[in-house]
C-alpha cells in the first residue's frame, strides 16, 4: 500500500466513518524501548483546539493501555483495512497484560516517524500524536443521564488530547 504525508492542518475525516464504522488501534508507549501496547478504541474524536490539530481519546484506568498513557507522552492511532477487522477485534477484547496480543494479532508495530509511540505497518491511516492535555470525565456533569449507563461498573474514562503531529493515509484511503 502506497502512502502520503498529510500536513495535519490539512487533513480530513469524515467523524462518524473514522471512529464508528472502521475501529482505530490505539497504540502508546515507546517504540525503541519495546515498550507500549495497543488497544481497539471506537469512541474519540478529531478537530482543532488551542491552534492546533487534534485527536481525543478515553481510555478507562482498569485497561492496560492507561499505563502506558500516564507514563509515555505519544500515542498513534492506526485505520486499517476491512480485511483486519478480526485481528481489531482481538486487539480490543484480550489484554497486553495477559499475554503478547500484539503479536497474536498478526500486525507489525513499527517506528512512527515524529512520535516514540509506534504505528502499525498494514495501517491505511495513522495519527501521531503528543499528549497536550488530559482530564477525568466527572459524571456528576453529565448533562444527558443516558451517558451513565456506559458506566455500570463507575470506571470512568481518563480523556487523553494529543496535537497531530503526523498523518499517513493511503493513496486511496481517508
Amino acid at each position: 500500500m502506497t502512502m502520503r504525508s498529510i500536513h495535519p492542518t490539512e487533513w480530513i475525516a469524515s467523524p462518524r466513518a473514522l471512529w464508528a464504522e472502521h475501529w482505530l488501534v490505539l497504540t502508546a508507549g515507546d517504540w525503541a524501548a519495546g515498550d507500549y501496547n495497543a488497544m481497539t478504541v471506537s469512541w474519540g474524536a478529531t478537530g482543532f483546539l488551542w491552534e492546533k490539530p487534534f485527536a481525543q481519546v478515553v481510555v478507562r484506568p482498569t485497561r492496560h493501555t492507561y499505563g502506558f498513557m500516564e507514563r509515555y507522552g505519544s500515542f498513534t492511532l492506526c485505520a486499517f483495512p476491512e480485511r483486519h477487522r478480526e485481528a481489531l477485534a482481538l486487539l480490543g477484547s484480550r489484554s497486553g497484560r495477559d499475554g503478547d496480543k500484539i503479536n497474536a494479532s498478526g500486525l507489525t508495530p513499527e517506528a512512527s516517524s515524529v512520535v516514540a509511540a509506534p504505528r502499525f505497518g498494514e495501517a491505511e491511516l495513522v495519527l501521531e500524536c503528543r499528549k497536550i492535555y488530559w482530564q477525568d470525565m466527572d459524571p456528576a456533569r453529565f448533562i444527558d443521564p443516558s451517558i451513565s449507563g456506559h458506566y455500570p461498573l463507575k470506571d470512568y474514562h481518563r480523556i487523553y488530547y494529543g496535537e497531530i503531529a503526523a498523518v499517513r493515509a493511503a493513496q486511496s484511503g481517508r
